[in-house]
């Protein structure tokens, strides 16, 4: 792992500040419901685009965010589980985009030692 004494650092965007700027979107309850056991964020590409459910489908084709989030967070927990000594897991997750169009998005998951969920992570 790189440590920040091997860059010079021109600029630190935390975290904390990609919350409050909407860039990530914090999912850890969520999560916390599936069994992770650290803080939790998706990009706000992945949640608006693809978790949050598109026009056009309605009740009817059975989806809703809390159904396409579970699954997203289902497939999260099982690659991460089968992850020994690395930061990152590859995963795919296949979202139904309209009636009888799906699309499989590409994610990449980020493991970052943070502070236990009954701590507030600390600012960079």
């Amino acid at each position: 792992m790189t440590t920040d004494k091997d860059w010079n650092v021109i600029y630190s965007y935390t975290r904390a500040q990609a919350i409050e700027d909407g860039v990530l979107i914090d999912i850890t309850a969520d999560a916390q419901a599936h069994g992770f056991k650290v803080h939790t964020v998706v990009t706000d590409n992945l949640y608006h685009q693809y978790v949050e459910v598109p026009n056009g489908l309605d009740g009817s084709f059975g989806q809703s965010s809390a159904g396409r989030l579970h699954d997203l967070l289902t497939l999260a927990l099982f690659a991460a589980r089968s992850s020994k000594g690395t930061d990152r897991v590859y995963f795919k997750v296949d979202f139904l985009m309209g009636p009888g169009r799906s699309e499989t998005v590409d994610i990449i998951a980020h493991i970052v030692e943070l502070p236990p969920l009954n701590r507030t992570p600390r600012s960079c």
